[in-house]
């Protein structure tokens, strides 16, 4: 586990430069660092020494020395490869994954990304071709930026890597600003920087001599297969989640995992107890508030298989935190999840290294909510034209002039539900703000560079163009392209990072992940019920009352902090001469926000990613200027 930098140049790139983009992200590889540079790169890595401690150093090189790699993640099958490789001939000089990537690279070119199971970020230099490599994993645990005016492409780990280099602009790209309000994070290709791209997740990026090309490599098949004994297939469901589970233990530091309370982290937990011969060392985070707080089922499952287990309780007192976090993410980033995140990766640090976690579960067998409600939506009947138009007009209404939390904007939710096609019902319940709502708040300079940009439509494409028969799978395929690598694993490798704590999700083992595709949409969402095959499948390695419990989710209590322990945090960081003078927002509507939520109207969601965006550009401001944040 790493972070990793580089550029390549149709001229001679300076080393300097990465060294500095290499120091910028030193939380993520707090063991070792490693360069490489010639006359048209330069590639630089910090080490998090997982596996193979002693000879695992990089960048790695080819026997000739002409393929160099640098690379951030784990390679799980890498024995495997290791093997093949040796038989084709090649001499492997280190015990660990790394080193594997440049002699498939030899062998296979930029076609070696299907044979690798794991997580990665890697950049493989060719010398010989002066071509340069990205590629991430298939659906983007590990995270990689990029930039190119076309003679030069810089990548990093991390935003903050590429603001090193003073050939980046660092200019808000109010399109990107437009998505992020929509969806609490800046959904991959862009950032929030204009010029500056997210290697999308399942892609490769190749730079030859001045020209760059980025195509996908992979996608989930969800053609649906026949299941004609139910019991077979979650004989092999629990194969699949064993296996999944005994490959991401591997390591020579301690491990243990994240145990939230919910199904998908207690199904891990139970499964590293089948793989171990000690107790598993548990790690949960608490809320003083009991509509938030799951402890007591992460302790049901604690004391089952007898864990080692820890928890911590987030206290309002601990908000503290949001200036380090604003700056840790690099981009706004609006999930509120990311707080109790944050604190169960600094917990768990001071006892593991490796920490697994349920990431995953929910969009491969059905967990959410939302896949219930477009399920039930099937046997709706679809309105005439100019009725389901006028119904969708009288519902934006109601919800635009109604405060969050009340019956009349869930009536007009309800109305616009039923009246738009499948696609737009999916679009709307991702939205976390509407285009209405976010053109009442922007200045008229910010509308003007926005007209016609449509956030809820990326949502929407991805349902269109999902390849899946039936609208629950098609739902399962967008989030798996844009909820999941977006917010959830953004928002997971960002706080494990932070603390130099490597971060496993057996549920997003690829072929796991490729089985569950298959599955009847009977056996994932089934009259209202989430999870039926996995529930089904794990009933005897967890208690039942933590199987009829409905999901939760990570939340905290937003609105109320924001009316209490936040509220002159708010108050002053979004109405200051600071805010004011960006000219994004109109001040009064910002303030009219603040004063109807204060009232008793709930407009968290959107307050709180307006204070997430104002407090990551200031942490950044501090940053750039050389101040603590």
């Amino acid at each position: 586990m790493c972070g990793i930098a580089g550029i390549a140049s149709t001229a001679a790139p300076d080393p300097e430069i990465v060294r500095r983009m290499c120091d910028a992200i030193v939380h993520r590889g707090p063991d070792g660092e490693g360069f490489y540079s010639d006359e048209n790169a330069a590639l630089g890595m910090r080490r998090l020494a997982i596996i193979d401690v002693a000879t695992g150093d990089q960048p790695v090189r080819s026997e000739d020395g002409m393929v160099v790699a640098v690379f951030n993640g784990e390679i799980y099958n890498f024995a495997e490869l290791r093997r093949d490789l040796e038989r084709r001939g090649h001499r492997l000089s280190s015990t660990g994954d790394s080193e594997c990537l440049v002699h498939l690279y030899e062998e296979y070119g930029a076609d070696m990304v299907h044979r690798l199971r794991g997580m990665f970020a890697f950049a493989i230099w060719d010398r010989a071709r002066r071509r340069l490599v990205l590629a991430r994993d298939r659906v983007g645990k590990k995270p990689l930026y990029w930039r190119s005016d076309g003679d030069e492409i810089c990548f990093g780990s991390e935003l903050k890597s590429l603001a090193q280099d003073p050939g980046m602009r660092r200019e808000v790209d109010p399109v990107a600003l437009h998505h992020y309000l929509t969806y609490q994070y800046v959904p991959a290709p862009w950032s929030i920087y204009r010029g500056v791209h997210k290697l999308p997740p399942g892609h490769v990026l190749i730079w030859e001599r001045g020209r760059s090309t980025v195509h996908r490599y992979w996608s989930p098949d969800w053609t649906t297969r026949r299941v004609s004994d139910v019991r077979e297939e979650e004989e092999r469901l629990r194969e699949l989640i064993l296996e999944a589970t005994r490959i991401r233990m591997v390591s020579e530091r301690p491990v243990g995992a994240f145990l939230s309370g919910g199904i998908d982290s207690s199904v891990v937990v139970a499964a590293m107890a089948r793989h171990s011969r000690e107790p598993v060392k548990t790690f949960c985070i608490g809320f003083e508030d009991s509509r938030y707080d799951e402890r007591h089922k992460a302790r049901m499952v604690a004391e089952r298989y007898g864990t080692d287990h820890h928890e911590l309780v987030v206290t309002p007192d601990m908000l503290d935190v949001l200036p380090r976090l604003a700056w840790q993410f690099d981009e706004p980033f609006a999930d509120s999840s990311a707080i109790p995140s944050f604190y169960v990766a600094e917990l768990s640090r001071r006892h593991v290294t490796v920490a697994l976690n349920g990431d995953g579960g929910d969009e491969s067998f059905g967990g959410y909510q939302r896949y219930a409600l477009m399920n039930m939506a099937r046997g709706m009947p679809r309105l005439p034209r100019p009725l389901a138009e006028a119904c969708g007009r009288l519902g934006a209404a109601m919800v635009e002039r109604s405060d969050y939390g009340t019956l009349r904007r869930r009536l007009g939710r309800l109305i616009r539900f039923a009246a738009d096609p499948p696609s737009r019902r999916y679009a709307g319940l991702m939205r976390r703000c509407t285009e209405e709502q976010k053109t009442r708040i922007y200045s008229d300079e910010l509308c003007d560079l926005l007209g016609g940009v449509d956030s809820g439509s990326l949502v929407e494409d991805l349902f269109l163009g999902s390849r899946a028969g039936t609208d629950l799978a098609r739902a399962q395929d967008a989030d798996i392209m844009s909820y999941l690598p977006g917010d959830l694993l953004v928002k997971v490798d960002t706080t494990t990072m932070a603390h130099s704590l490597e971060g496993r999700s057996p549920f997003l083992d690829h072929h796991l992940m490729e089985w569950a595709a298959g599955l009847p949409g009977a056996l994932k969402v089934h009259r209202g019920q989430t999870k039926l095959l996995l529930k089904r499948a794990v009933a005897d390695w967890l208690p039942e009352e933590l199987l009829r419990c409905p999901k939760k989710g990570f939340g905290v209590p937003l609105a109320a902090w924001l009316r209490g322990e936040l509220r002159d945090l708010a108050w002053q960081v979004l109405t200051d001469e600071t805010a004011r003078g960006r000219g994004l927002f109109r001040p009064a509507a910002v303030r009219d926000l603040l004063l109807r939520h204060m009232g008793g109207a709930d407009h968290s969601d959107i307050l709180w990613s307006l204070l997430q965006f104002e407090l990551w550009q200031r942490a950044q401001a501090g940053h750039l200027a050389g101040s603590a944040c």
